[in-house]
């Protein structure tokens, strides 16, 4: 596994960090390694969230609109 060093961190910054690893009682190298996993990892697509929230797994059928074309509506004057 890879190593990084971080320099130049500011005082309240650490605090903060320090706090928020205490409040998960994990260390702040581990809170470090959770909070960039969740910055580089993107949110769920809106889709797969709904899907995955009410899908057929929970007893939902979800039905999908249909979509029209996607050329922007002209405009009359």
């Amino acid at each position: 596994m890879s190593s990084i060093s971080v320099r130049q961190i500011d005082e309240t910054t650490l605090e903060q960090l320090r706090a928020r690893a205490a409040r998960r009682g994990v260390s702040m190298e581990e809170e470090v390694r959770c909070i960039l996993r969740a910055a580089v990892s993107g949110p769920p697509r809106l889709g797969e969230l709904a899907v995955s929230t009410f899908g057929p797994d929970h007893g939902v059928e979800l039905d999908r609109p249909g979509h029209d074309s996607h050329e922007p509506p002209t405009l009359r004057g």
